[in-house]
């Protein structure tokens, strides 16, 4: 799981080595080659025939989650291109709070008060680095941030409806969602194609997109899959937080940008939120199997 928070991570430095590829035509790339990456993972793996009648009898399930993914995929890119990287990946960060409050509303999940504290302190963290932005007066920055807001939504979506399948109550079992990704991978590389046109990106920025699109998302996107058969949830929430770490150190290592003062109180506020609330779930889960 570090290594694939480590693999993450890598999206705001190599974006900031592009050269002419802008905005919309960096996500269609970026979604492009993870698509094909897929449909090359996921043939080997599951076999062409299981692949594609997966995508034909997946249903309603299967195209909400792909299209959780699409919004994911293309409103993270679209933000990196507006805003720091800092800002995107502590933004992106919130996603298992609004995954505890749309279990909460949705599925009727009661949530401890250490949850319902860790979303209060999360929120301060949030108003601390973003109010700071506003009074500057960074309309850029601002707007970058509102769309990072949709990546955590639409993931909180997305692991909410996941969660609901795996209900053993349900009559019906739970399709295979892994082919999800792959269509959130084609529906954004659809969607972003008009906007992308004239295409600008040099070979060198087409090569970077590749490495996007395969090491830093289609890889580490199977095995967080394969690792949450075996890691507990919790466990797998705090250890991906490391992601907003290792992206922050790289853009400031790789690209010279140092994350500003309200960035680092406010996220760490964020972090540390998010981080005991997790470590506080998984100590109990320890304790009730002891």
């Amino acid at each position: 799981m570090v290594a694939v928070t480590l693999m993450w991570s890598l999206a705001g430095v190599v974006t900031r080595q592009l050269e002419a590829a802008r905005s919309f035509e960096v996500t269609f790339w970026r979604s492009a080659f993870n698509a094909a990456a897929l449909v090359f993972l996921l043939a080997w793996l599951r076999g062409p025939g299981p692949l594609l009648n997966t995508l034909r009898t997946g249903g309603r399930v299967l195209w909400l989650s792909g299209a959780c993914w699409c919004v994911m995929f293309t409103a993270f890119m679209l933000a990196i291109t507006l805003t720091t990287v800092a800002n995107v990946l502590v933004t992106m960060a919130l996603a298992p709070l609004f995954t505890a409050l749309a279990a909460f509303g949705l599925l009727k999940h009661r949530l401890p008060a250490r949850t319902w504290l860790a979303v209060a302190a999360a929120g301060l963290g949030i108003a601390w680095m973003y109010g700071d932005q506003f009074a500057a007066g960074q309309p850029r920055h601002l707007l970058g941030t509102a769309v990072a807001l949709a990546v955590p939504l639409a993931a909180a979506i997305n692991w909410t409806l996941l969660q609901h399948l795996q209900n053993p109550q349900r009559r019906q079992a739970a399709p295979d969602m892994l082919p999800a990704v792959l269509l959130g991978a084609l529906l954004s590389a659809a969607l972003t194609l008009p906007l992308a046109l004239p295409f600008q990106a040099s070979a060198h920025d087409l090569g970077l997109l590749a490495l996007l699109g395969t090491v830093q998302l289609a890889i580490p996107c199977l095995l967080v899959v394969t690792l949450a058969k075996v890691l507990p949830a919790p466990e797998l929430a705090l250890l991906s937080l490391l992601e907003v770490i290792f992206g922050v150190l790289w853009a400031w290592w790789g690209a010279g940008e140092a994350p500003t003062g309200a960035v680092i109180g406010g996220g760490g506020l964020v972090l540390a939120a998010l981080a005991g609330n997790e470590a506080l779930a998984l100590r109990k889960a320890r304790q009730a199997l002891r």
